[in-house]
């Protein structure tokens, strides 16, 4: 199983998206992984039949120690718990360290984010999802990134967490809430702070 790429062009294919000067989002939704390739966004296998299986979203998968889990496996179990009204997991991969898996929930009013919640929602996530998937860090946010039409923003969060400029991930106008987004910037410049190497020490 692998990512869709496709190398010849076919009649159902966008050439352009509207009001986007430059062809910058239209390049970066679909030729930002692998230069001078459409990437699909979707996980297929090639069976020895000549038949193919699409497996769904890429970008919308987490692949822990080599187990692959829809995020939104991880959000249906989470969500389950009484406390958490909504919630947002990406994995950040990095060259040459183990990755980070932050899980940012939105919980219900009046609730808490204490140790004993966070061990719960680690728990919900080892016993009714799998193990391999327990986030390395929960962290309480107020509003959960979305586009206009509602999807969660998983691909601009995760940029944005690898260190991606705000501007260049996410355009406030094709947010539903826009003031959201503020959180995160603060969090990417926290872990990029964290994740900078010890310096050396001269001889």
């Amino acid at each position: 199983m692998g990512e869709l790429v496709i190398t010849q062009p076919m009649p159902s294919m966008p050439v352009r998206f509207w009001n986007d000067a430059g062809d910058r989002r239209y390049r970066d939704s679909y030729f930002d992984t692998f230069p001078g390739v459409w990437r699909h966004g979707d996980w297929i296998r090639f069976t020895e039949r000549g038949t193919s299986v699409i497996y769904g979203r890429s970008d919308s998968t987490i692949n822990r120690f080599g187990i692959r889990m829809g995020t939104a496996e991880i959000y249906r179990v989470v969500e389950e718990l009484p406390e958490v009204r909504d919630s947002l997991v990406v994995d950040l991969e990095y060259l040459g360290r183990p990755s980070f898996m932050p899980l940012f929930v939105v919980l219900q009013e009046g609730a808490t984010l204490d140790d004993a919640l966070r061990e719960r929602i680690s728990d919900q996530i080892r016993q009714r999802a799998s193990a391999r998937h327990v986030p390395n860090e929960v962290v309480q946010v107020q509003e959960v990134p979305r586009t206009l039409s509602g999807k969660k923003m998983e691909v601009p969060v995760r940029k944005l967490l690898l260190g991606a400029a705000p501007e260049k991930v996410a355009s406030p106008d094709a947010m539903a809430n826009p003031g959201s987004f503020d959180f995160f910037v603060a969090y990417a410049r926290r872990l990029a702070a964290l994740l900078q190497p010890a310096p050396s020490m001269g001889a």
